[in-house]
């Protein structure tokens, strides 16, 4: 973990400054009023489940046993008690940094502490056998309250720590939280329901039988998890060693992959063809294994011979990952994203719509990541520039959709590429600025009008 910037450590300390308090006036203040033996009960799940980490990648839905339990806690234990509990979970077991264990259980106090202010506010109290449907819109109010509370402090520390617009994280955690939060919710209410002995409930012991079923869901969600994490280390091992023999290109999978995602998003694509589409961007190139170095490495023009050898590394390619079957849909935009909407281009010259949609999307993504970065013989072209070029070529070259769909993307979130040189040619050897290196994924290089025409 980098070291925080002082803003974010500003921003922990302020956080943690303002939820230490909470606990210590809720065990004051709510103390005739609580339950021991729910306080007890409840505070110990919530730090068991706690303890038990979900191995699973940041965009992974994930169970959440302990947002459950905390959901259970409002119409249990009152407003006190769940603030109370809320700052169980800094003594939960969490392998990660002190210091974020005790961000993160600050920034559920303070959340806990917006739930029960809400929730008092409209009325709620503790279950009662009439409670229903009256305890539900106060119960949903605190829910939301407590959503908001928590988006709103998770992206503030990300945006201060990654230096990311906080609306652009803001927008991210909450649209992915909501779902979750009502669902999980749900299941708390249930649980309260079933455990209140004095509002007809079951009791305790056959309530938490309740959360069997969610502690299997969270095991089957780890072993995808690290099935998923395992896919990953495969494609990066692949994308590594190919930017280990194209050193200038180092970088421009992740990045055409990154783009390739932000046009997915803006034309609705499916979430599981997204993922496949990651993948397909990262290995587009994976080809150039078969590509001599020094064809890849060249400043100068390439021979007919040598372009003849960069125009098979899309076969190449799916030659060599044919074989993994995650891959899916992935297959096809790695063959085909140097094909051209005009029916020009290569391996197999296919036009309009029989161009497969990932490779659409790769070769604008491929196209756009040429230009906004530097490369052995030219600088860095502009984003506004990349978008004019990439404008002028739709229809011929590209999918008119997929260049705007990149352009509304690249307005809502910006795009910062890393324009230092990641290769340039020895000083007693520089480049012939005009003979302009044939580069096969920009759309501007002369070579590239010429040998495509």
């Amino acid at each position: 973990m980098n070291p925080l910037p002082l803003k974010a450590r500003f921003f922990v300390a302020a956080v943690v400054l303002a939820a230490a308090p909470l606990p210590v006036i809720a065990a004051i203040r709510g103390w005739d009023d609580l339950s021991l033996v729910d306080c007890v009960a409840l505070g110990l799940l919530l730090v068991l489940t706690d303890s038990i980490v979900a191995r699973g990648s940041h965009d992974l839905a994930k169970i959440a046993l302990s947002s459950v339990i905390s959901s259970a806690c409002l119409p249990l234990v009152g407003g006190w008690g769940t603030i109370l509990l809320a700052s169980t979970t800094v003594i939960a077991y969490d392998p990660q940094p002190f210091i974020k264990r005790v961000f993160n259980a600050s920034q559920m106090t303070l959340a806990a502490a917006a739930a029960a202010g809400t929730f008092a506010l409209l009325g709620g109290e503790a279950i009662r056998p009439d409670s229903f449907p009256y305890l539900l819109l106060p119960f949903l109010a605190a829910l939301g309250a407590h959503c908001l509370v928590n988006g709103t402090l998770v992206a503030g520390i990300v945006s201060l720590y990654q230096g990311v617009p906080v609306k652009i994280v803001f927008h991210g955690t909450m649209a992915g939280s909501i779902p979750g939060y009502v669902g999980y919710g749900l299941f708390g209410l249930l649980l309260a329901v079933l455990w209140d002995e004095d509002g007809a409930g079951v009791g305790p012991t056959a309530a938490i039988l309740l959360l069997l079923p969610l502690f299997v869901a969270r095991w089957a969600y780890a072993q995808y998890a690290e099935e998923q994490r395992a896919y990953d280390r495969t494609v990066r091992a692949l994308m590594t060693a190919v930017e280990t023999k194209d050193l200038y290109t180092r970088g421009h999978s992740e990045r055409v992959s990154a783009a390739s995602v932000l046009i997915a998003r803006v034309i609705g694509m499916r979430e599981d063809r997204v993922q496949s589409l990651r993948y397909a961007g990262m290995l587009h190139d994976v080809g150039k294994l078969g590509v001599p170095t020094r064809v890849l490495q060249k400043n100068g023009g390439l021979t007919e011979g040598e372009f003849a050898s960069i125009q098979l590394h899309p076969v190449q390619g799916v030659e060599i990952i044919r074989e993994i079957e995650f891959l899916d849909e992935a297959v096809a935009g790695i063959q085909h994203h140097h094909e051209r909407l005009d029916g020009r281009g290569y391996p197999m010259g296919l036009a309009g719509d029989d161009i497969p949609e990932f490779a659409r999307v790769i070769a604008v993504a491929d196209a756009f990541d040429s230009m906004t970065t530097t490369r052995s013989y030219r600088g860095a072209r502009t984003v506004s520039e990349a978008m004019t070029e990439l404008r002028r070529c739709a229809g011929d070259q590209f999918d008119p959709r997929m260049v705007e769909a990149l352009v509304t993307a690249i307005d809502e979130h910006g795009w910062s590429p890393d324009e230092t040189p990641a290769y340039a040619p020895p000083a007693d050897e520089p480049f012939d600025q005009e003979a302009r290196a044939f580069d096969h994924d920009d759309p501007t290089s002369a070579l590239f009008r010429d040998r495509t025409s």
